[in-house]
């Protein structure tokens, strides 16, 4: 069965990226893995080879992106558990600048993006001397600009903000939380901001003006996050293959030990947010056509997908769950067939459950 899957990711590369493996399990049992490309083909964006092009492989390490909502989303929903912070109550009873003080503003808002907040901020070109606690403080005075409670419009800010909430209300940095709280609980040892093993990490973008010569490997892809010191409740987080499915896997049964299942069906349930292409739960996606593929059928296939090429979908119904992690922005953002690939990945997986 690993042949085929292998062979969709063979297609894939280079052309849609330079590096990808995906895993797909199915009744909880891994029934397709591949790994195919090389974690860094490209020394520049004019795409002169590498000289040392190490292969991607299962344990590979790749930058989640917007992934990282998941994880950040989980943190703050084990916070409400302990009745530390009200998924309801303003933010400004926290952050008392925060968001204009509008008090409609509530972590409920941030996690379905129906807060009126801005898509993203360049706080890096704002404030090129600030340090990431001035950045920061910024970020959270950013105003509403657009109507509260909907239309759906996705907020890197608004994932900003509920990063810090979880940060004030769990007394600890996000990264700490995510460690203690998700990664350390499930030992997911390869999952994490800022990795330490960079000759596993799949390089990303060529940004010279920012970081040097190359391209970017081993530090968070994301503008904001970077300008926030590599972590934010947004992006950050680094994983293999292996940890991102077990990860999906603890959703997809319940959220022991990390979530109850009250709170996993909270998450993954419809939260009503009007004007998108797919129904939002709490962080997640539901349905959405960019990532199931032939999955969207299912009344509650959820996940999310990240700007660097990858994504995580959750089929509680058919018990599947399916990862794809890639580079697709290596070493240039813009190129062509990321839908593509995620849609064969979950065609497999379809198949595979089916018995194909």
């Amino acid at each position: 069965m690993s042949q085929r899957l292998e062979s969709i990711l063979a297609r894939a590369v280079p052309r849609v990226c330079s590096a990808a493996v995906a895993l797909i399990a199915v009744d909880g049992r891994v029934a397709a893995a591949a790994a195919a490309g090389e974690l860094v083909r490209y020394a520049g964006a004019d795409g002169a080879l590498a000289v040392e092009r190490p292969p991607a492989r299962h344990d590979s390490i790749f930058d989640l992106a917007s992934i990282t909502k998941l994880f950040t989303t989980v943190v703050l929903l084990s916070l409400a558990e302990e009745g530390r912070i009200g998924l309801d109550e303003p933010v400004v009873s926290w952050i008392p600048g925060a968001a204009g003080r509008d008090r409609r503003i509530t972590p409920r808002r941030l996690l379905t993006h129906t807060a009126g907040l801005v898509p993203t901020r360049r706080i890096d070109l704002e404030l090129p001397g600030a340090d990431p606690a001035e950045r920061m403080a910024v970020m959270l005075t950013t105003p509403v600009t657009h109507p509260v409670g909907g239309p759906y419009l996705y907020s890197d800010v608004g994932m900003v903000m509920a990063g810090r909430l979880a940060e004030l209300a769990g007394g600890a940095p996000l990264d700490a939380l995510v460690r203690s709280r998700v990664t350390g609980v499930l030992g997911l040892a390869d999952t994490g901001y800022r990795p330490h093993a960079p000759a596993r990490i799949a390089a990303t973008e060529w940004k010279p003006e920012r970081r040097g010569p190359g391209c970017v490997r081993g530090e968070v892809h994301d503008e904001t996050a970077y300008a926030l010191g590599g972590v934010a409740g947004h992006a950050g987080v680094f994983a293999t293959a292996g940890d991102l499915l077990a990860f999906g896997e603890t959703l997809r049964l319940g959220g022991g030990p990390v979530l109850r299942p009250e709170s996993v069906a909270e998450m993954a349930r419809d939260q009503g947010a009007e004007g998108a292409a797919f129904r939002h739960g709490l962080g997640v996606r539901i349905g959405d056509p960019a990532i199931v593929g032939p999955l969207s059928a299912s009344s509650g296939a959820y996940g999310h997908s990240g700007f660097t090429g990858t994504s995580l979908v959750i089929d509680p119904a058919r018990r599947l769950t399916v990862v794809l992690l890639t580079n697709a922005v290596h070493p240039v953002r813009g190129r062509d067939g990321i839908r593509g690939l995620r849609h064969a990945v979950a065609a497999e997986a379809l198949s595979l459950r089916d018995g194909g």
